[in-house]
């Protein structure tokens, strides 16, 4: 996209409108004006008009979601944006707000609560100053330039955002070349842990991906720990996954080559990198 400028309505802001034009300040950093579109505005395909217009035309980057029928799959101007840039689906599988967000703009509040099987008071209580502060001051400004609080933390969001859907996608496919799937022994079963082992070429943070690699393969009730490289150190990192009740890793705290683990068992480092020594050390947190 080659975009000149960006316009949204005026009045209230929500999350919808402004994630979007904070999505699309990832690849064009101009911009946003807050005020109704005139028709040579929704004409050009080098403004991005966002949640008003009356139209959704990805050619013309116009991402008007609210002239869908009232039965339409509730979209919003957030969806749009995303499709355009192809991560959309992906969005989707790795967001797990973004339906909670769609329903929100689109069904409102009571809707949306009875849908999550919620009362509509908890929806108040997951906001906090960091959206209410954000959502006021766009919506405070008729027009925000690169330079500007707003504006640099909106495309900061985008950027994690746009970079988090690409990279993840790429991870998952990284993870799923190299991952191995232990059986650790149990009390007659066997319990499953996902090892992804240390390579050269694995750079950031070397447990991500892995738990939506789970979740992808069907493994969420099967697999209950992974092991990953330590990134602080040259051993490994032990984690429950899901939280699950099988490992207990304060069992660890004697063992010579462990030099963490947390009060509440959820987590351990290791400096062990031989794999049946990981093992022994996975069968020894495994609860009685």
């Amino acid at each position: 996209m080659e975009i000149e400028s960006i316009i949204t309505h005026p009045g209230g802001a929500h999350k919808d409108d402004l994630l979007a034009c904070a999505v699309l300040l990832a690849e064009n950093p101009v911009a946003i004006e807050r005020r109704d579109p005139s028709v040579a505005d929704l004409e050009n395909p080098k403004i991005a008009v966002v949640d008003i217009g009356g139209e959704h035309v990805l050619e013309r980057n116009n991402f008007d979601h609210h002239q869908l029928p009232a039965d339409h799959v509730p979209t919003c101007a957030l969806s749009l944006v995303l499709q355009k840039f192809g991560l959309y689906e992906d969005a989707q599988s790795f967001c797990g707000w973004l339906e909670t967000s769609e329903w929100l703009d689109c069904r409102g509040p009571n809707d949306t609560a009875s849908w999550l099987g919620i009362e509509r008071e908890v929806l108040g209580k997951l906001n906090s100053p960091v959206d209410i502060t954000l959502l006021r001051r766009f919506a405070g400004q008729v027009l925000h330039a690169p330079g500007e609080p707003i504006w640099e933390v909106l495309r900061m969001i985008g950027e994690d955002l746009v970079q988090f859907l690409r990279n993840l996608r790429e991870r998952l496919t990284y993870v799923a070349k190299h991952v191995e799937l232990w059986e650790v022994p149990s009390n007659g079963a066997e319990v499953q842990v996902l090892f992804m082992p240390r390579l050269e070429q694995l750079d950031g943070e070397p447990s991500a991906g892995l738990g939506q690699y789970i979740v992808d393969n069907g493994l969420e009730d099967s697999v209950s720990a992974m092991v990953y490289p330590d990134r602080r150190g040259n051993g490994y990192g032990m984690r429950r996954f899901n939280d699950s009740q099988l490992f207990d890793f304060t069992q660890l705290a004697d063992a010579e080559d462990v030099h963490f683990t947390h009060a509440r068992g959820f987590i351990a480092k290791t400096d062990a990198n031989d794999p049946e020594r990981l093992k022994a050390l996975l069968q020894r947190a495994l609860r009685a």
